[in-house]
């Protein structure tokens, strides 16, 4: 089927009767040409769906100026070499956004590392501000592990002791690092 009037529309293509026929003739051929650009039978088979929807949205307006066959292989080339150059421009946006977090990250292990160094000063500085029977107790608690009846054991103290010891101590830390919580929980996510 060839449409040589240079310039005119194409009014046998608005024929939904004209239209099968074409895209019948020609989807195979212009299906492969268009995988031999994209290596990629399904975006190639999309590509070609393409350019046959917009041919039918816009064939009151198309003017044909060759063959049909001609125009369609064009169309699709121009639709693979579109879609390729978007696939590009989507992994170079990628690559450099992987990077950029890459950056980010590393900074923040950098900084991370000097405000959890903050933070042990500050935690350090706080256990002895704490009292010596207090600071022992959450030191064998929470560092050594220790259960309370075995800290009531190694200090020959009864368990309700360790138990008040152990809040004592807790509520003077959590008053003493109150301005070091939000830090202690953004170190958490690191």
């Amino acid at each position: 089927m060839e449409f040589t009037s240079p310039g005119t529309a194409v009014p046998e293509i608005e024929n939904s009767l004209t239209f099968e026929q074409v895209f019948k003739t020609h989807f195979k051929g212009l299906h492969s040409y268009a995988c031999t650009l994209l290596k990629d039978e399904v975006m190639a088979e999309e590509m070609v769906q393409n350019v046959f929807c917009k041919l039918w949205e816009k064939s009151g307006d198309i003017k044909i100026k060759q063959s049909v066959s001609g125009y369609l292989y064009r169309a699709v080339y121009h639709e693979c070499i579109n879609y390729l150059r978007h696939q590009k421009v989507k992994a170079t946006h990628q690559a450099h956004t992987k990077y950029q977090m890459s950056n980010d990250q590393s900074t923040g292990n950098a900084s991370g590392k000097v405000m959890l160094r903050e933070l042990e000063e500050k935690l350090e500085a706080a256990l002895m501000a704490l009292p010596e029977k207090c600071r022992t107790v959450f030191q064998l608690s929470r560092f050594e592990e220790l259960k309370y009846q075995e800290i009531a054991d190694r200090l020959d103290i009864s368990i309700k002791t360790v138990e008040n010891q152990m809040g004592k101590a807790l509520r003077l830390l959590r008053l003493n690092l109150v301005d070091f919580l939000p830090l202690l929980l953004i170190l958490l996510h690191l």
